[in-house]
């Protein structure tokens, strides 16, 4: 193989296949709708930990899709070869939160469609999907669930704590019970007004009731 030969090669002919002001073009907007979903997430994020790397990591991830759109829609034999490298790779993360799942396949949508080309696509849907996002995690819809640990001191204040949550909560389930010589404890899944915590007041000053605990529940809603 000469010196010439080397220039003539496909490998290096694939570099005048697609445009230097697309790829940068792609890659800006990626990173503009990267901040604009990882804005979103932060400002609409309600679960317990909250993570930063996982919100950049939705930039990275609009900008790196877009990047590998544009190398498969430039070369036909690399799209396949990008299928088969692709199938491997394996992710281990856990995913805490339900709506994380939404935002990851949001930034790839995102990459996918800015590396197809499809630019007003990518922002109007956008936008349209952030709107929609911000509107349903301001609105509480529904009661409030909680948690309520009772514990009672014998039989007579765990039946007056029964009447009384069933009384005061719209909804309630008892969630476990424990029986020791120190007295019954009694967890609730419990469903009320956001501003009707004062009833637990009234259990813990029942009689046979030596204390409640009251406690914001982030889990499945009761059916």
């Amino acid at each position: 193989m000469t010196f010439s030969d080397v220039f003539k090669s496909s490998f290096l002919s694939n570099i005048n296949s697609f445009s230097t002001l697309d790829v940068l073009l792609a890659l800006g907007l990626a990173f503009v709708l990267g901040l604009f979903i990882f804005v979103i997430y932060k400002k609409t994020y309600q679960g317990v930990m909250y993570s930063d790397s996982f919100g950049v990591s939705l930039i990275a991830m609009s900008m790196i899709t877009s990047l590998v759109i544009i190398a498969v829609t430039s070369n036909v034999v690399l799209s396949l070869g990008m299928v088969g490298a692709l199938s491997i790779v394996r992710f281990r993360t856990a995913i805490k939160e339900p709506m994380d799942i939404a935002f990851l396949f949001w930034a790839i949508g995102v990459g996918i469609v800015l590396g197809a080309g499809l630019l007003p696509l990518a922002i109007i849907g956008s936008v349209i999907i952030g709107i929609i996002i911000v509107i349903f995690s301001t609105r509480k819809i529904g009661d409030t669930p909680y948690i309520l640990v009772v514990n009672c001191v014998d039989d007579a204040g765990e039946k007056a704590a029964n009447s009384l949550i069933k009384s005061e909560a719209h909804k309630s389930l008892l969630k476990s019970k424990s029986v020791s010589q120190s007295g019954i404890e009694l967890t609730y899944e419990i469903r009320i007004k956001e501003e009707g915590t004062q009833f637990v007041n009234a259990i813990s000053a029942t009689d046979g009731v030596s204390n409640a605990v009251l406690v914001s529940y982030n889990g499945e809603y009761m059916s």
